[in-house]
């Protein structure tokens, strides 16, 4: 991602967009990775054949940003009870801490984890 969010002529990172996507989505309760084994080896594959993919992309058209992240999940878990969670969590870190709106959020479980 190599665009720019400008907010009331403050522009902001793309790095910065995503750390506070990966925090929101880390917080909620029965996420057990952001971009985990299966994301990260899908991340490896993607570099070999140079194309890029990435766990968290956030992508802005100036007035809203749109998110996609890969999770993984805790075992035991409502798996869409949890992406409803994320969405939320990670519409409202946007929003507190930006100032902008989030046209969507496009949560993708990779995989479940199981207590070792």
């Amino acid at each position: 991602m190599s665009e720019e969010l400008k907010v009331d002529g403050v522009s902001i990172a793309p790095g910065v967009l995503e750390t506070i996507v990966t925090l929101a989505a880390r917080d909620v309760e029965g996420v057990a990775a952001v971009c985990g084994a299966q994301g990260l080896a899908q991340l490896a594959h993607k570099a070999v054949n140079k194309q890029s993919m990435r766990c968290v992309n956030v992508k802005t058209d100036g007035e809203s940003v749109s998110v996609s992240l890969h999770v993984d999940i805790a075992y035991g878990m409502h798996l869409r009870e949890v992406g409803e969670a994320i969405q939320a969590a990670v519409v409202d870190a946007i929003k507190s801490q930006l100032g902008v709106g989030v046209a969507k959020v496009d949560v993708f479980i990779d995989g479940i984890v199981f207590e070792s």
